[in-house]
């Protein structure tokens, strides 16, 4: 299947033909601007996305996490610009993807869950009917790499894509759905040294590695590759991990051995399972690091805008979530808050801390207004430019509310039941469907979500609760409906 190349609305007009002499006319203007930008030298940043999988809001060392060494990390977030209120769009993998790669609200887009293969049954004898499992990500959503392309960008894309089913194994792209027919000109699906590379995940073979020493990963290899080759271009890379994912499993014996010695000395009583992940964060701290490394070595860092996140919160098998309630599958805090951090030599104040809510949503415009890229205009955005907070931590962005919409069942581990949320200021609610109730939370003085106020502030939740659902109605977001009998 191929994909037909983005075009503005009005190429695609029956009164196109009528507008011709005019549009000859405009890219003679085109073609002389362009020639002058040409003869200016590109100060545009290369952009570098880094997601992570899984990675919860408390699992870096600077966010207290209680054993996880993160030094990279740690540097990124000393250099560059943090968002203590940053979130994923959605509680959950492909969802949260999906809406990174277009701007669009998982809501608006259909793609709330994770990619199922078609025909997969929801579970049996809820209350509720849910919608159908998403499949595949639609060839004619726009994606940043759509947009940045045509602007001179190199787009290259390398590891976790999860958008498609239409593929030869578990997680892999496919030549169909996947990113280069989603407008990415180079593309890899290694998994590096995770556990997915294994013959056997549950079990990672033998190793013999010295202490300070990792295993290869041919992912960040490729990543690496990637700006090597292009460092005299203008380049977008995307590298999305598969760490902290599980299964958990590592070859470096000597990461287990730390994580047993440093959980003793602290008097901290943890798991085997905490061990492998605390091990598990380190890894992945370390490849992100090799990146950050590459980019000092190739000139490139002062040029460079880097973006860390993840796509959603911490999975309550292995993370500690610390003040925050809830996790992965859920609309609490513990299951959408990500760390988040911005670094833009020359724009963004080394260690500056910006509390303005920001979603992984708003990552499209922010990046098209950074290349100087038009946005489509025959479709709506739920992302807003983060520009103007990256220049200044202080200023305010006009957006009024966050929205997430979550209408399915994950009873596994959780007992999530279809819910939405939405966040204005500091207030938050939380709608669930089954019994058409509604939480209200003070974020500003309860960030742990432990007191309901939807009872003392009536006002204040029917007032959420009616823009939530007129928000999802303009989103055209599928609900769920009651089952027969229910």
């Amino acid at each position: 299947m191929t994909k037909q190349r983005w075009l503005p609305p009005a190429a695609r007009s029956p009164r196109f033909g009528v507008r011709l002499i005019g549009g000859i006319l405009a890219l003679y203007v085109l073609s002389a601007a362009r020639t002058f930008l040409h003869a200016q030298p590109d100060i545009r940043p290369n952009i570098v996305f880094i997601l992570t999988d899984d990675l919860g809001a408390a699992d870096l060392a600077a966010d207290g996490a209680p054993l996880a060494d993160t030094p990279a990390l740690d540097r990124l977030r000393a250099q560059g610009l943090t968002f203590s209120n940053g979130y994923a769009p959605a509680p959950i993998c492909s969802a949260s993807r999906a809406a990174f790669l277009t701007g669009r609200s998982p809501a608006r887009l259909h793609f709330e869950f994770v990619s199922k293969p078609a025909g997969s049954k929801p579970p049996p004898g809820t209350a509720l009917i849910q919608p159908e499992f998403p499949i595949n990500l639609p060839l004619d959503e726009v994606t940043v790499a759509e947009v940045l392309e045509p602007a001179g960008y190199v787009t290259g894309f390398f590891g976790k894509w999860h958008l498609t089913q239409a593929n030869d194994g578990y997680l892999g792209h496919g030549d169909t759905f996947g990113p280069r027919q989603q407008g990415f000109r180079v593309s890899g699906e290694e998994r590096g040294s995770h556990p997915y590379s294994y013959p056997d995940r549950r079990h990672a073979p033998a190793g013999d590695f010295t202490p300070g020493a990792y295993e290869p990963d041919t992912l960040t290899d490729r990543a690496i590759d990637f700006m090597r080759e292009h460092r005299d271009e203008r380049f977008l890379l995307y590298l999305s991990h598969y760490y902290v994912h599980d299964p958990l499993g590592t070859r470096c014996e000597w990461l287990l051995k730390k994580y047993r010695e440093k959980a003793a000395k602290l008097g901290v009583l943890a798991a085997e399972s905490r061990i492998g992940y605390a091990a598990f964060v380190e890894v992945m701290d370390h490849l992100v690091g090799r990146v950050l490394d590459e980019l000092d070595e190739l000139g490139l860092a002062e040029n460079t805008l880097v973006v860390f996140t993840s796509d959603n919160g911490g999975a309550p098998q292995y993370t500690n979530n610390g003040a925050w309630r809830g996790s992965k599958w859920t609309l609490y805090e513990g299951g959408i808050r990500v760390p988040f951090i911005v670094r833009w030599p020359g724009v963004t104040t080394a260690g500056a801390v910006c509390a303005a809510p920001v979603i992984g949503t708003d990552l499209f415009p922010t990046f098209a207004d950074i290349a100087g890229a038009p946005l489509p205009a025959d479709r709506l955005l739920d992302g807003k430019s983060l520009r103007s907070l990256l220049e200044d931590p202080r200023a305010s962005l006009a957006r009024d509310s966050l929205v997430w919409h979550f209408p399915f069942y994950h009873l596994p581990h959780v007992n999530q039941t279809p819910v939405s949320a939405i966040r204005r200021g500091d207030l938050k609610l939380v709608h669930h469907y089954e019994n058409n109730r509604s939480e209200l939370f003070d974020l500003a003085v309860d960030p742990g979500e432990t007191r309901d106020l939807s009872r003392v502030r009536p006002a204040d939740a029917q007032r959420l609760e009616v823009e939530l659902l007129a928000q999802l109605r303009t989103m055209d977001a599928r609900l769920p409906r009651p089952a027969p009998g229910h």
